[in-house]
């Protein structure tokens, strides 16, 4: 069932009756791309700020009363978390289903009643600083393959040197700027009824909208995402003459476990259309299954070989531009361009000459059973509606704007099986089988046209 508040708010929610729990995901549009100039990792201190540890939002502030958001979850057995990514940032909270009341209502007051204290925001930067730091250069790859491909894209951690004195005032303008009704999306699945779960969500967040105009005048543009891809396409645009001018460097090694190279290739953007996205996805699995096994047996110049579609491995975790990272081990003696073109030639061989049917099944079989284990929680099928709704809107019937509030069932909502052609829990794996072996040669004859970047990866030693 979905609907849009009058507010702009999109609501999702999924019965789920028997399980005795709730899921509940609030997905807002706002990640390291949003970040401001010299602000890199405003949106990851956001996130933090959402779970205060001063008690500044509780009503027990000052006396020792810890009546926050986790502190709710926590008494009740539950379990929250958040994640920032480079498009949006995603908060998850699990919870025995006769709690949802009581967890809408602190959900929406840490909306409403955003404003951190110089304290916390001092205390955040320091436990962010941590993560950057424990985030080494292997595991921050992806997203320096991703910049280097996708010029203007930011990753979701940020720099220490750039949030070092953030303020409170400007975490405030970003939250004011960015987290707003119409840019959010909340879902709810459970062990719950949909049309009750509407009157909660109307009673707790039907004021969002109203806050939001109150702060507008101090917290600029309502939708700086536009000015954001105008930025893009600049970055894109310089880049693409430097190269012609012939003006761009090698990039430099990058200090890595062991000798090797790593290779990003630009994925089809999903937003356009998820076929041709998860023919790629299918492609991945079956070089990564089969192919490049092959490709380390023959003991020539690679002697180690990866690739993750999506980002860290999770495809559709985010909206284009994506990317599928293939790592290869560069065996002594050879060299970058000679581990480049055996990788090339396997990718070729997949286009020259669709997989046989067997090697298809296996592919698609192991990725069908990863979506049904993920769907299986409660937690991942409610992050997966809101970035469905919010990110893939174009690819499904069920999260178009379908009533406003009051219309309709269930306070406004509209029923339906969910995601019968979209980006939902259950659409994907149906439409992972629907891939065929001829729609896998056309998904490496596009990653072999698509735009791609190299990286030597220089050993060093632990």
């Amino acid at each position: 069932m979905s609907l849009r508040l009058e507010s702009g708010l999109r609501l999702v929610t999924e019965e789920a009756p028997g399980r005795g729990l709730v899921a509940v995901a609030l997905t807002v549009a706002a990640g390291g791309d949003d970040d401001p100039a010299g602000g890199h990792g405003m949106a990851h201190l956001v996130e933090h700020l959402m779970f205060p540890r001063d008690q500044s939002y509780g009503s027990g502030a000052g006396s020792g009363d810890d009546d926050s958001f986790v502190a709710l979850v926590q008494e009740v057995g539950g379990m929250c978390n958040a994640e920032t990514h480079r498009d949006h940032t995603v908060f998850h909270t699990v919870v025995p289903a006769d709690a949802l009341p009581d967890v809408l209502a602190h959900e929406a007051r840490r909306l409403l009643r955003f404003e951190p204290s110089t304290e916390t925001v001092r205390s955040e930067v320091t436990v962010i600083g941590e993560e950057i730091r424990a985030a080494g250069a292997g595991s921050r790859l992806w997203d320096t393959v991703l910049t280097a491909l996708h010029p203007g894209a930011r990753d979701a951690y940020g720099t220490t040197a750039e949030l070092r004195d953030a303020t409170a005032g400007e975490a405030e303008t970003f939250f004011r700027r960015h987290y707003r009704p119409e840019r959010a999306v909340l879902s709810v699945v459970g062990d719950v009824d949909a049309g009750l779960v509407g009157e909660l969500v109307e009673r707790e967040f039907g004021t969002w909208g109203e806050a939001c105009g109150r702060g507008a005048r101090d917290s600029g543009p309502a939708v700086p995402s536009v000015r954001r891809e105008h930025r893009e396409h600049r970055e894109h645009r310089e880049h693409r003459e430097r190269r012609e001018r012939g003006g761009d460097e090698p990039p430099p090694a990058i200090p890595y476990g062991r000798n090797g190279v790593a290779i990003g290739h630009a994925l089809a953007d999903p937003r356009q259309g998820l076929g041709p996205y998860l023919a790629q996805v299918v492609l991945c699995e079956i070089l990564r299954r089969g192919r490049l096994r092959r490709l380390v047996a023959e003991r020539g110049a690679v002697d180690a070989a990866s690739v993750m579609c999506g980002y860290q491995g999770q495809w559709l975790a985010s909206a284009a531009p994506d990317l599928a990272l293939v790592l290869l081990g560069r065996a002594p003696g050879i060299g970058t361009e000679e581990a480049v073109g055996r990788w090339l030639d396997a990718l070729g061989a997949l286009a020259a000459a669709p997989p046989d049917g067997p090697e298809l099944r296996r592919a698609v079989t192991v990725l069908r059973a990863a979506c049904y284990r993920q769907a299986d929680s409660l937690t991942a099928r409610a992050v997966t509606h809101g970035r469905a709704a919010l990110l893939f809107p174009n690819g499904s019937d069920s999260y178009s704007d379908c009533d406003s509030a009051g219309k309709g069932d269930g306070g406004g909502a509209s029923k339906g099986d969910g995601d019968r052609e979209g980006a939902g829990p259950d659409a994907i794996p149906r439409r992972l089988a629907a891939v065929t072996a001829a729609d896998v040669s056309s998904a490496a004859r596009a990653l072999l046209a698509a735009p791609r970047t190299i990286h030597t990866l220089e050993g060093v030693a632990p």
